[in-house]
């Protein structure tokens, strides 16, 4: 350890104490940890940089992190870890706090949150020592890198503190991932290197949190080891002496795939005996904690295979097979507890938990029933929202968030790089914004090497084809334009001459100083400085030498081996489905990304750029189409939505099951995940409570509108005269619902807008008429008194004008922002005194969340639905300024306000896989 980490250790155990430590106070701290290292070490000169120190503690000690929330199921269980803490020696989970703060510098505010976090899943388990049967299914969602490793790490910690005797870890389908995800675990909880040791002995070299002293040694065995053949096999099987249960915990790390599943689950089944009643073995007095990392992956039960590039089915990676030796290994455990981690939780909300038809052969399937816990991620953390931003929406209840200055827009790469292109394609001419892509990591290696980061890593993502034949080309190509740069940049001045010299500082001057000037202003990180031009220029060749270029694929020999490199390692890591799930790209700071998926989880996966960038924020790039911007923008605020209503649930004490319901349910549900994670024809339900229904796609085809406006006038029409007018808005209460349902069945909506499918919407509305409910609607013909007068069914209405997001080329309207509703618009059906009570609880419920006020008016739309009978439903008519489309017929929207139900009443339909390819192009 050298000065600098010594000096910031001890600085770091005198900040402990305090809370919200001041600069002053960091920096009398600082001087007083440089003094004693000098002392230590007997007046020889201490070299640190005080100043970075400062600016160092000062970031760390600002990073706070909010409160998990909790969907839970206490059937069955018996709450245990508040009678058991204090006599429970935490020894593993001690030593990994100590390793994460004084190793990895970690800020105390999130070490204290992961501890919460870890006691508030730990406690939802099952008490270890309990006798008898018992089984628990949990999940946690975290955001995309964000340390779901690190909390996990942290569980295992406690558990075995706690009693767990036997821990596996099921890390995805790739090597890559296994080997990298085993690495971590050695560092964090066994403490030694398991690819030399399979236990910790005397002679061991200790790594990670086996270096931090705590007394005696704590010991943990280890099945796998980290080497890229460290997977469980039969060998390992055979030669296997320890048994399940035996003195020291057991850890095993293996990959999602059936010949690795079956061999752990035939090791398993010998630790067993015969059960009497059932004829099988069951392995009894064990209690087994399987930790699912990205749990959507590969766990989820369905029936399609999948195929490779060549067309093959995958059998190891048969989903339905891995699913079943999941099961099977839990059903073969008197005590066990399954905890699935994930970002993308959506594939696992849609399992169907069958409650009354337990499989005797597997058990229950993997649905989180037991609980769901939602990770905050802390505040330094740079997820979706920050790297895309999001509009102000009331009506979901999402705040403004602008995107960082990072995204730079690719437009020249379709004869380089087609979307839909073969395994044979070979790459033309290497696009000028992937030159200026590996130009800017250039540039950002020498900012952090001015910056004192040189023995950090540096990674770039290429990601732009799924063959590994095109990904080849790719490399090659790359690895010219790198050598090319490096050649240029070699001069034994240290200068950078001519044209190339002005490349690099006209992207300098034109991208990099704005961008940090713009992040510096935004972003509390005192790390970040503005360069000159001057201090940067003469690392070029010393930053362009370092790197390397890296294929990750299926075929090639390449690993990202960062652990082997202590000075730091530099690549630009170019591949496909390896990178896109789980691989964590150390120091990622730009991204080349042009791979096509609509699907969220897909897509959401695929942002290896989330995650933590202090000192380097301001060096990130994230180089994309602005299609996959859109689709991001889209899924960001669909993400969010999500957490939204996991929140609302959790206050109203909701159970996993409820939640899962609501989210099969919701007509928004049929785009979140892949078909190939349903059951070809499967029935979908679909319910509409407290929810919208929104047009914000229509056609630009004047048959359909003048239909539409057709429509809409012979509605009004039967409705005779309005009841009030409030804000120039036409007001009708008390409509029957069949004059409703009439109107929704001949509006011809645009079939890419889900949650307006006029059929699903007469269905769901005549299911609850026998319950009374919906039964009563109120109209309104919203008009704006700024827009162009129209007379509609014999009312002057103003139009509303709403921006066209499509291109003038394509035959669709698109409306800015996916939003037609203006959000007090959804309360012109109800009382002053209960919009009050709308704005209070609003109010309220920011001041729990820590936001602050929001717009005095605006209420939030969850909450403003809760508020409305059962009984009463609400429509809402937009006449659309015409001229927006070059037309003269006025476009109809419609928003339908549903109000919460208990009793709601589902309708059914039926999803394939013919749909899917029709819709997004892909299964």
């Amino acid at each position: 350890m050298n000065d600098y980490d010594t000096a910031r250790q001890v600085a770091q155990a005198l900040l402990k104490r305090e809370h919200t430590p001041t600069r002053q106070i960091i920096e009398e701290k600082v001087k007083i940890a440089i003094d004693s290292t000098r002392t230590s070490e007997q007046g020889r000169a201490v070299e640190v940089d005080e100043e970075k120190l400062v600016r160092e503690l000062e970031s760390l000690f600002n990073i706070w992190m909010g409160v998990g929330r909790v969907l839970e199921n206490q059937e069955g269980h018996i709450p245990w870890l508040a009678d058991r803490n204090s006599e429970i020696n935490w020894a593993f989970w001690n030593r990994y706090a100590r390793y994460l703060e004084e190793e990895k510098g970690w800020a105390p505010a999130t070490t204290k949150g992961l501890d919460q976090l870890t006691d508030s899943i730990l406690e939802r388990l099952e008490n270890p020592l309990r006798s008898g049967a018992w089984d628990r299914r949990g999940m946690v969602v975290g955001q995309v890198q964000s340390g779901k490793t690190a909390n996990y790490t942290g569980l295992i910690c406690k558990a075995v503190d706690a009693g767990y005797k036997l821990i596996i870890v099921l890390a995805g389908i790739q090597n890559s991932l296994r080997s990298q995800t085993q690495l971590r675990l050695d560092e964090g909880f066994l403490g030694y290197e398991s690819r030399l040791h399979r236990a910790l002995t005397e002679e061991t070299s200790a790594i990670g949190a086996g270096r931090i002293l705590v007394g005696k040694r704590l010991v943990a065995d280890s099945a796998t080891n980290s080497s890229d053949k460290g997977d469980f096999n039969r060998k390992v099987a055979g030669q296997f002496g320890i048994s399940a249960g035996g003195g020291n915990p057991l850890l095993f790390v293996v990959k999602k795939n059936t010949t690795v599943l079956k061999n752990l689950l035939q090791w398993a089944l010998r630790q067993g005996d015969k059960d009497e009643k059932s004829g099988k073995r069951i392995v009894r007095g064990v209690p087994l904690l399987i930790i699912d990392d990205e749990a959507d992956n590969a766990s989820i039960n369905t029936n399609p295979p999948l195929f490779d590039e060549n067309g093959k089915v995958q059998e190891e990676y048969d989903v339905s097979a891995i699913n079943g030796l999941i099961r099977k290994l839990l059903h073969s455990f008197e005590k066990s507890a399954y905890v699935g981690y994930t970002a993308t939780p959506f594939a696992n909300i849609f399992i169907h938990p069958d409650i009354d038809k337990k499989n005797q052969e597997f058990g229950d399937d993997l649905f989180p029933r037991s609980f769901i816990i939602n990770l905050p991620a802390p505040s330094n953390y740079i997820g979706p929202v920050q790297v895309f931003g999001l509009d102000t929406d009331p009506a979901i209840g999402l705040e403004a968030s602008e995107p960082l200055p990072i995204i730079r827009s690719v437009d020249d790469q379709k004869e380089w790089m087609p979307d839909k292109h073969k395994k044979d394609h070979v790459p033309g001419e290497l696009p000028g914004s992937l030159k200026e892509a590996i130009r800017a990591f250039i540039l950002c290696c020498a900012v952090r090497i001015v910056r004192g980061q040189e023995n950090d890593h540096n990674s770039m993502l290429v990601h732009v084809a799924r063959f590994t034949a095109v990904q080849s080309e790719v490399a090659k190509q790359v690895k010219d334009e790198l050598t090319s740069l490096q050649k240029g940049l070699r001069h034994s001045d240290g200068k950078v001459t001519g044209k190339l010299e002005e490349e690099f500082e006209q992207l300098w001057k034109d991208d990099f100083l704005p961008t940090t000037s713009s992040i510096i202003s935004s972003i509390p990180d005192p790390e970040l400085k503005s360069l000159s031009w001057e201090e940067v220029e003469p690392l070029l060749h010393r930053a362009a030498s370092k790197i390397q270029i890296k294929k990750i694929n299926g075929t090639a020999k390449d690993v990202l081996d960062y652990w082997e490199h202590k000075n730091g390692l530099s690549v630009i890591a170019i591949g496909g489905d390896k990178l896109s799930r789980g691989l964590t790209l150390e120091g990622l700071s730009v991204s080349y990304y042009l791979r096509a998926s609509k699907m969220y989880d897909t897509l959401m996966q695929m942002g290896r750029w989330f995650g933590y960038r202090p000192g380097y924020l301001d060096l990130c790039r994230l180089y994309t189409t602005d299609e996959l911007v859109e689709w991001y923008e889209h899924i960001t605020v669909a993400s969010e939505e999500l957490r939204q209503e996991f929140d609302y649930m959790a206050d109203v004490g909701a159970t996993p099951d409820e939640f899962g319901l609501k989210v099969r349910t919701h007509p928004q549900g049929l785009v979140i995940t892949g078909a190939n994670k349903m059951k070809t024809g499967t029935v979908m339900r679909l319910s509409y409570t407290r929810s919208l229904s929104e047009t914000t796609i229509f056609y630009k085809d004047e048959n359909k509108n003048q239909q539409n406006l057709e429509v809409t006038e012979e509605l009004l029409r039967t409705l005779g005269e309005y009841s009030r007018k409030e804000s120039n808005n036409y007001i009708w209460q008390d409509v029957p619902a069949k004059k409703i349902t009439s109107f929704i069945s001949g509006y011809q909506s645009h079939p890419k807008v889900k949650t307006a499918n006029t059929r699903h919407l007469v269905d769901y509305i005549n299911a609850q008429l026998p319950q009374q409910e919906l039964v009563l609607w109120t109209v309104v013909i919203i008009s704006n008194s700024r827009g162009k007068k129209r007379c509609i069914a014999g009312h002057e209405v103003g139009t509303t004008l709403r921006k066209n997001a499509s291109p003038e080329s394509s035959q669709e309207y698109r409306l800015s922002k996916s939003r037609l509703l203006s959000p007090t618009d959804e309360w012109l059906d109800l009382p002053k005194e209960t919009r009050e009570e709308i704005l209070e609880i609003t109010r309220r419920r920011r001041e729990e969340a820590g936001k602050p006020p929001g717009a005095g008016n605006t209420p939030d739309g969850k909450v403003l639905r809760s508020k409305r009978s059962p009984k009463n439903g609400l429509l809402l008519l937009y006449p659309l300024e015409p001229e927006v489309i070059n037309s003269e017929i006025p476009v109809i929207g419609f928003v339908l306000s549903f109000p919460d139900s208990k009793t709601a009443q589902m309708v059914e339909y039926k999803v394939n896989n013919v749909y899917w390819q029709e819709e997004f192009g892909q299964l």
